[in-house]
């Protein structure tokens, strides 16, 4: 299995931006989106991760704007923010974007997500945002402002429906450059056939050696964010490093 990086494009009124644990109001401003996805592209990525923060957060839309991104780019996309429903599924694959990523929907409306996973296959994976808790392992919904249930039995649920691929992230880890959680990763490769993209703590090219260490379990990619953006090392230097 090849391994594959995502660098990410988090949009929030308009800008590029980065998140700390996903929180609102933690957002360091990255610049235009277009000028940071073009980058991104000329520096060698086959993907970008495109997220619309404010529909995640349900304060507002990008949507123009992320859909004049996606025509942009010759490159592969997959978009995420505020997919909830027909509508906003219909409008986001309309950009021409190769693959949606749910989020709260999958969690809050099951019979929607399941019906969504079935009917699109490739078109479609779910992000399973993670809080490891004295509780067990819960999913953060609504822009990580809520709990989603308890991770096996969704895991279980939309593997039933014929998911084909999760973007798995540990919430304590995303945007903090501490590493990520390749324990919960194996968690989940072990309990699903279907390939997983890592998500949240990447801060060095050793990180991301690590995850590609994971491919033959099932972890086929890495989405790539504040690293990038802070400078700690290339995407060229990354590239060359899972290759």
């Amino acid at each position: 299995m090849t391994f594959t990086l995502l660098p990410a494009v988090d949009v929030a009124d308009g800008q590029a931006v980065r998140l700390v644990q996903g929180a609102a109001g933690t957002e360091t401003s990255y610049g235009d989106p277009l000028e940071a996805a073009l980058a991104w592209q000329r520096a060698g990525a086959e993907w970008i991760h495109l997220v619309d923060l404010d529909a995640a957060f349900g304060r507002g839309s990008n949507r123009e704007l992320l859909a004049d991104v996606v025509r942009r780019l010759d490159v592969r996309v997959e978009l995420s923010g505020g997919i909830r429903d027909d509508d906003s599924l219909k409008a986001a694959l309309a950009t021409g974007c190769d693959r949606v990523n749910l989020g709260t929907a999958a969690l809050e409306d099951p019979d929607w997500a399941d019906r969504v996973v079935a009917e699109h296959g490739e078109q479609v994976a779910v992000g399973l945002d993670v809080r490891i808790t004295e509780q067990g392992h819960r999913l953060a919904a609504r822009g990580w402002t809520r709990d989603g249930g308890d991770l096996w039995e969704v895991l279980a649920r939309l593997d039933a429906a014929g998911c084909r691929r999760y973007v798995v992230t540990d919430v304590s880890k995303d945007g903090t450059l501490r590493g990520p959680n390749t324990a919960l990763l194996r968690e989940v490769c072990a309990r699903t056939e279907a390939p997983v993209i890592a998500s949240g703590g990447v801060s060095s090219v050793d990180d991301l050696r690590a995850l590609a260490e994971l491919a033959p379990l099932g972890v086929e990619g890495s989405i790539v964010g504040k690293a990038l953006y802070a400078g700690n090392f290339t995407l060229q230097q990354a590239l060359a490093a899972v290759a």
